[in-house]
This record gives structure tokens, sequence and C-alpha cells, in this order.
């Protein structure tokens, strides 16, 4: 049972990588979902570039290898301490994307009724928890 959580949530990360440099390039499959909206649909919150989603890409590529060198599954290249730092960091980040913003994004958000927010509810906030939780039992 404890192989489900770093394994899975590796899985998870290689492949929402994977996603945003799809997005990167040009990519157009699961874009109206993916970037919050205002209340009335009018606009998104934030236009994310090229560069800022090829950076996200990588993030989300060396969390799952933090992930799994943690667990023990891949050999680390870097020190065993920057490794239990970058879980404990990730750890931090899921977990609180997954609190949210308290308006657009989150289990608090106050936007409820547009498209993203209800990906969110259903699927994007509860995988960051379970991300969260995932690099919180690497670490012990």
């Amino acid at each position: 049972m404890t192989h489900v959580f770093p394994i899975s949530s590796a899985i998870f990360l290689v492949i929402v990588s994977l996603l945003h440099f799809y997005w990167a390039f040009g990519g157009k499959w699961g874009i109206d979902s993916v970037i919050p909206t205002t209340a009335d649909h009018a606009r998104r919150t934030f236009s994310p570039g090229k560069g800022g989603t090829i950076i996200v890409a990588c993030l989300l590529a060396c969390a799952g290898y933090i992930l799994l060198a943690q667990s023990g599954y891949l050999s680390p290249v870097l020190s065993p301490s920057l490794i239990q730092w970058g879980c404990m960091v990730c750890a931090a980040v899921f977990v609180l994307r997954a609190v949210g913003d308290f308006n657009y994004i989150g289990f608090f958000k106050k936007v409820k009724n547009t498209k993203f927010a209800r990906q969110d509810t259903a699927l994007y906030t509860p995988l960051c928890l379970w991300l969260g939780l995932s690099f919180l039992l690497a670490l012990f």
C-alpha cells in the first residue's frame, strides 16, 4: 500500500508535466478549463506565456523525480538533504494550492460557477491534496 502514493503521484506529475509542454508548444486540448476566469466568464484571471508554462512543466517533472528519489525508487543525483528539502517544499506548495487563494482556486474559493471552478473542485484541488500528502508521506 505504501507504494501507491509515490508511484501514482509521480505518474500524475509526469503526465501533467507533459500536458504543460503540449500547451507551451501550441496544444489546445483542455486549455479552456485549466485557467480560472472571472465570475462573469468575461476574462481569464491570468494569461500564462510559453516560458512560464515550460518552467511549470519542468518543475512538475522535477517534483516527480524528487518524490521518487525520496521514496527510494530512484537514485538521488542531488544530496539527500536537498531531496528532503525539495520534498518539504513540494508538500507545502501542493497543500497550499489545495487550500487555494479564497477567490478562484482551492477548497475555499468563492467563484464556483465557472468551467474552471467545477474542474478545480472535481479534479485539480483533490489531486493537489493527494500530491501534497504523497510528499508528506515520503518524508516519513
